[in-house]
């Protein structure tokens, strides 16, 4: 791997494919009476079409709120003060999101049809007085344009295609009658009832056991291929990311720190606090006893964010004077990291 070239402002796609999303130095601040969060501080990345692009961090890094701008559902008094959001719906119609009001028609018609989302929590994204299939229905109606029968058939199909057991029957359950690992179809089915081009699967399989999880995985691929949709997957877990992902965005404190095809990230980490993540985490061959490394301290009050490189309090790769002003440089031929000292940072042993 070569060594940092000239700092970069905006990463371009990770592959030659058409590109359907690019974030180009998205700002999401939260106006707040403590003071001001700087939630998504100046992100950046692509997605091309029929792609999974992996974003991981920590707790309160940014992913969700990267994702909610997106879609324009930022809660308030979150709102976007910078940025692009480009949404390339058709060969030559872009859009930019971020200059569509939050209410308005046009971002309405997108979202749930042309973009969808899948929360972390299944429960929270399904009303507990209406059937799985009343929620759907409605959906589809008020997309597609299609009748209350043909809806419910196209409903239906779209349960099978999930894997949702007897769904001519389960269509009319109500969530808390079906299980947990139901209850996630029963949202994936939803967000693809309209079959969109983009997907953002923001910690979708947070609550399920391991086995679920793995079927959950296998079904977004399997759908993936079918549809031909692009993936945006938000997750702390880096098995995930190694299963799913294409391409990954590493964040902190809302920025993007290193962004890079997945097995380029795994096998040649270049910032310090990718390096950590990954010794964090369980590994074959490791002995039954030995403790797994951790990253040292905890994530800066919000509040208050270090001056220079955010993660210097905590990284063993500090120095002062170096680390003072940290740009997004080009590491490799599709490889970025916001790190002055790249090039002195080996491979995970």
């Amino acid at each position: 791997m070569s060594a940092p070239a000239a700092s970069v402002s905006q990463p371009s796609a990770l592959n030659p494919q058409p590109v359907l999303l690019e974030v180009k130095d998205l700002r999401v601040h939260f106006p707040l009476d403590e003071g001001l969060v700087r939630a998504v501080d100046g992100v950046s990345y692509s997605l091309a079409r029929g792609r999974t692009l992996g974003i991981v961090g920590e707790s309160g890094c940014g992913k969700s709120v990267t994702a909610q701008a997106v879609l324009r559902i930022t809660p308030k008094p979150g709102q976007v003060v910078g940025g692009e959001i480009l949404f390339h719906q058709r060969p030559g119609e872009t859009l930019d999101l971020a200059q569509l009001p939050p209410d308005g028609r046009r971002i309405r018609a997108i979202r749930g049809k042309e973009i969808a989302y899948i929360s972390q929590e299944p429960m929270a994204a399904l009303s507990p007085v209406h059937t799985i299939g009343h929620m759907i229905v409605e959906r589809i109606q008020l997309h597609l344009g299609l009748d209350k029968t043909a809806a419910r058939d196209h409903a239906v199909d779209t349960l099978a295609r999930v894997g949702m057991p007897r769904p001519s029957q389960l269509i009319d359950r109500y969530p808390h009658q079906l299980s947990g690992g139901q209850r996630q179809r029963a949202v994936i089915a939803m967000a693809l009832s309209c079959r969109p081009s983009l997907l953002i699967a923001d910690e979708p399989t947070t609550a399920l056991d391991v086995t679920t999880e793995a079927q959950i995985l296998e079904l977004m691929k399997e759908l993936q291929r079918d549809f031909g949709m692009a993936i945006q997957f938000i997750t702390h877990n880096l098995g995930v990311i190694a299963e799913m992902a294409d391409e990954v965005v590493v964040m902190y404190l809302g920025k993007e720190v290193e962004y890079a095809p997945v097995d380029e990230l795994f096998f040649n980490p270049k910032h310090p606090y990718t390096r950590a993540l990954l010794r964090s985490i369980p590994r074959l061959g490791r002995k039954s006893r030995e403790r797994l490394e951790s990253i040292r301290g905890t994530v800066p009050d919000p509040y208050s964010i270090p001056r220079g490189c955010a993660f210097h309090p905590r990284c063993p790769f500090y120095k002062p004077g170096v680390c003072d002003d940290p740009q997004l440089v080009q590491v490799g031929e599709r490889h970025w990291a916001r790190c002055a000292r790249t090039d002195e940072i080996g491979v995970v042993a």
